[in-house]
């Protein structure tokens, strides 16, 4: 019997307020998007036809209200969301300069997202679903970490591929050393996993994509692939490594650039049915190419969630 879900993912929810230029007075505005990088891949892969759920927690407040409906409006399952009484909405605040390229600041002292207990995760979709996806900002405070590896372990063994996405945000670490300690420590756990051309060195201590992708294949990883932004991403698996060249687009906002990558690589290796142990190298670089084809479209517009492309815009530009 097939799973419920295709893909679920446990992880943050939370309000972009993006760059939106200054007011006739001179003062910044910023723009409410939807965000948190699970929910953005999730959309991605719902945009595709794939059928996802999100596992989470924000405040039962103005903006985790937007959130859920935000959800439940991309076809993502929201069962495994809960509506905390006791905690605020996290938020980010999206700063871009003149070349699209983000800056964050965050409002999350605590933030709903890091108050998940694992007490509230919703096991049935844990235990139906053929993907789980996790990030490490779950993994900053507890009890979200606990919470985390919780999820994992049970989807794990009711035979789900676990994806990881590091996603590191320097501002949300006391320093890069604890970061790295924490955000290593799912890498074991992970069958699949992006991680970006700034995220390497962190990891794996090697800064070169291949020297990294080694190290990850070496742990366990059976398939990685390293984002190079608009140079588009480097894939591995045990049979072998390739560059996969991007798609050429002017970006305008790359808010969301690898969640959509990642939700892209996913829906595709899914439609390949193969086992990620099963992959190889053509297989990774297909995956690949649907990533780079939905991170190209999303950064010519602005925002995360409402950027993720349609599977015809998708289809259209890997047909270039």
């Amino acid at each position: 019997m097939s799973a419920r879900y295709d893909i679920a993912a446990l992880g943050e929810l939370l309000i972009d307020f993006t760059d939106s230029g200054v007011s006739d007075s001179g003062m910044r505005l910023f723009e409410r998007n939807p965000g948190g990088a699970p929910a953005n891949m999730l959309t991605a892969a719902a945009r595709y036809g794939r059928r996802t759920a999100f596992l989470g927690k924000v405040g039962d407040d103005m903006h985790g209200l937007f959130l859920r409906q935000t959800l439940l409006d991309a076809g993502i399952d929201v069962s495994g969301l809960v509506m905390a009484a006791d905690v605020f909405t996290t938020l980010a605040f999206v700063a871009l300069n003149d070349r699209g390229e983000r800056s964050f600041s965050f409002a999350r002292k605590p933030g709903a997202d890091t108050c998940l207990r694992p007490e509230e995760l919703n096991a049935a979709v844990l235990d139906d679903c053929r993907v789980l996806h996790v990030g490490s900002l779950s993994l900053t405070d507890e009890p979200a970490c606990g919470a985390t590896f919780a999820a994992v372990d049970r989807a794990k063994a009711a035979g789900a591929v676990i994806s990881y996405d590091p996603n590191y945000r320097a501002a949300l670490w006391p320093d890069a050393e604890t970061a790295a300690r924490h955000m290593r420590s799912m890498v074991p756990y992970a069958d699949v996993m992006k991680l970006s051309d700034e995220e390497t060195a962190l990891l794996t201590d090697e800064a070169d994509p291949a020297a990294a992708a080694a190290v990850l294949l070496a742990q366990g990883v059976k398939c990685a692939a390293v984002t190079l932004g608009a140079d588009g991403a480097f894939v591995a698996t045990a049979e072998g490594m390739r560059a996969v060249p991007g798609f050429a687009v002017s970006a305008v906002d790359t808010t969301g650039a690898g969640d959509a990558f990642w939700g892209g690589f996913l829906h595709r290796m899914l439609a390949l049915g193969k086992a990620p142990e099963a992959l190889t190298v053509d297989d990774a670089a297909d995956c690949a190419r649907w990533g780079n084809a939905t991170a190209a479209v999303c950064v010519t517009r602005r925002g995360a969630i409402p950027a993720m492309p349609s599977l015809a815009e998708a289809e259209a530009l890997l047909a270039e």
